[in-house]
């Protein structure tokens, strides 16, 4: 695997095009949600980029606090590719994204908008549910946090 840590100011047009085609093959198609991937926080984020043969097989994006919430880092659109999974790629993906997050921004909390049907899966990563389920296009979510004190 070959991890890619970029600004967006600093991603060429393929890897752009790879998450995007990505994301939508994921979060719009195979899960039947209509919504609308191109949110505008895109340019405000880090995105991490796992390749494998030249081929991106996983992706998250990560923002300092203050762009979503005054207090916590967040980290979004955590995606494995689906002939990809089961293989401790995701596993390996939320690890290299706490890490980010733990060299860029100390210990600052981190939190996840989770689908409520993957929690088992960042429990296992070291995040805590908190709050109630709640809808976000149309899918079941809850909010987790990561503490790196825990």
């Amino acid at each position: 695997m070959e991890w890619r840590f970029k600004e967006y100011d600093q991603l060429n047009l393929t890897e752009l095009y790879d998450f995007l085609n990505l994301r939508a093959t994921v979060f719009i198609v195979e899960q039947s949600c209509i919504y609308l991937d191109l949110d505008g926080k895109d340019a405000e984020a880090t995105h991490l980029m796992g390749y494998k043969k030249n081929k991106l097989i996983a992706y998250s994006r990560i923002f300092a606090p203050g762009i979503f919430e005054k207090k916590y880092v967040r980290i979004g659109r955590i995606v494995t590719d689906k002939k990809n999974r089961g293989k401790g790629i995701g596993h390996s993906l939320v690890r290299k994204s706490i890490g980010f997050c733990k060299e860029r921004f100390g210990n600052n909390i981190i939190k996840i908008s989770a689908q409520v049907y993957l929690k088992n899966f960042y429990k296992q990563c070291g995040f805590v549910e908190r709050g109630k389920t709640y809808m976000e296009d149309g899918i079941p979510h809850c909010a987790m946090y990561f503490n790196h004190s825990q």
